[in-house]
């Protein structure tokens, strides 16, 4: 089986467990249509897959960390929702189709957001009802989440990146710092909440936390190389859109030939915190990390 398409396998577990976290509820019919509109239209699951991979790696029950997992994807997917609304980037296409405010409209979109994320963390507190799964390990779980997703993390960078939007002479220090918070903190928290929920001891979960912080800005840069080079049928989204609203972006700063070369040294200082580690989970991640920067290779 290739990378590809154990990813491809990994990202279906997770697909197919996301199928009932909304269904058995009281929602409203539209709202409910809206959330598992965007909830239920595929994406590589890269969030959740860190997780249960990092989980397995350090001795976890994948089975028991799947309602956490399941939790990150409701957060990135209503960040999306949001981020698309006109009063933010102003998209209409995502993973190649409407985007929420425009296959339903502002109002719905905007609650179906707010939905998936109150959503998210009652997936949260669920996982403590797994049995075996003690529950100060949810809690410390949860505390990084809430952190890595409010307004000192990925709520935070959305909000400076719309301050620096048409901005010019933007430091790369203050880019870097922007999307370690917009991008960076999700993928960091998916990774240390999966070694936390696993009972890991304190060095794996900073090694947890250190690799997801590198793959995070390697993720990043790659993004703005693929907004530059790639196409809207292949990114699902509009190409060209970042410089079209004037957003600072590596390749504007630094040229496209280096942004690729240091996305590749972010991703070789995440492989470092693999060293340690063997086996099928170890093997993944590393592919994992390595796939980040080779698609634009």
């Amino acid at each position: 089986m290739t990378f590809k398409e154990e990813l491809g396998r990994r990202a279906a577990v997770v697909e197919d467990y996301l199928v009932t976290c909304l269904r058995g509820k009281d929602v409203p019919d539209r709202l409910l249509r809206s959330m598992e509109y965007s909830l239920l239209a595929g994406g590589k699951r890269l969030r959740p897959v860190l997780v249960l991979s990092w989980n397995g790696l350090l001795g976890g029950d994948r089975a028991q960390a799947m309602p956490f997992a399941a939790s990150l994807e409701c957060i990135h997917t209503y960040s999306l929702i949001h981020d698309d609304l006109p009063a933010m980037d102003d998209d209409d296409l995502r993973r190649g189709r409407p985007s929420n405010h425009k296959q339903f409209d502002e109002a719905t979109a905007i609650l179906a957001g707010d939905g998936l994320l109150t959503e998210a963390f009652g997936l949260m507190s669920a996982a403590s009802l797994v049995e075996g799964l003690p529950a100060e390990r949810v809690l410390r779980a949860i505390s990084v989440l809430a952190r890595a997703a409010g307004a000192g993390g990925m709520v935070g960078g959305q909000a400076v990146d719309m301050e620096l939007t048409g901005r010019t002479g933007v430091p790369l220090e203050e880019l870097k710092k922007m999307h370690a918070m917009k991008t960076g903190a999700l993928l960091t928290a998916s990774c240390e909440c999966g070694a936390i929920l696993a009972g890991a001891g304190e060095a794996d979960i900073v090694n947890a936390r250190d690799f997801g912080r590198k793959i995070g800005v390697a993720f990043q840069i790659v993004d703005d190389v693929l907004d530059v080079v790639g196409d809207t049928a292949t990114l699902g989204k509009p190409a060209g859109s970042d410089e079209a609203m004037g957003k600072t972006t590596y390749p504007s700063l630094i040229g496209l030939d280096k942004s690729k070369t240091l996305a590749r040294e972010y991703v070789d200082e995440a492989l470092t915190h693999l060293s340690g580690y063997f086996g099928g989970e170890q093997e993944f991640l590393w592919q994992l990390a390595r796939y980040i920067v080779d698609r634009v290779y």
